[in-house]
């Protein structure tokens, strides 16, 4: 089994920024698994937000694109995501995630493409 564990949520104003880390505890191999964010929000889907793959490969959410920049360090089995510029509409829980199956990078992850979830972490942003 994978766990993820993440940190870094709390409250900032808009146009600030926050660093969510996610540290992987896996019996497997962790270079070589597909990472991503995902966040939710009340009463809405959770929704893709940015992911990398073993190559370093990344794709964005369109809504983060600019703005946030996923980053990985095998040598530490940890994933980030540093979010700048940050708007209300970021506020959401975020959850980091893990595939098992290899991933190009070329298209958003669907949350049911998921195997390993982390709990989440709350990202608040005041107006």
């Amino acid at each position: 089994q994978v766990q993820l564990v993440e940190s870094g949520g709390g409250l900032v104003q808009t146009g600030g920024s926050l660093r969510l880390s996610c540290a992987a505890s896996s019996r497997d191999t962790f270079s070589t698994k597909p990472m991503a964010w995902f966040r939710q929000a009340p009463g809405k889907e959770r929704e893709f937000v940015a992911g990398i793959n073993r190559y370093g490969t990344t794709y964005y959410s369109d809504s983060v694109k600019g703005r946030f920049t996923i980053s990985r360090d095998n040598a530490q089995k940890s994933v980030y995501l540093q979010m700048n510029t940050l708007k209300p509409e970021d506020t959401a829980v975020y959850f980091c995630a893990a595939k098992n199956a290899h991933w190009t990078g070329l298209y958003a992850l669907n949350s049911r493409q998921i195997n390993y979830w982390g709990q989440g972490t709350q990202v608040t942003v005041s107006s």
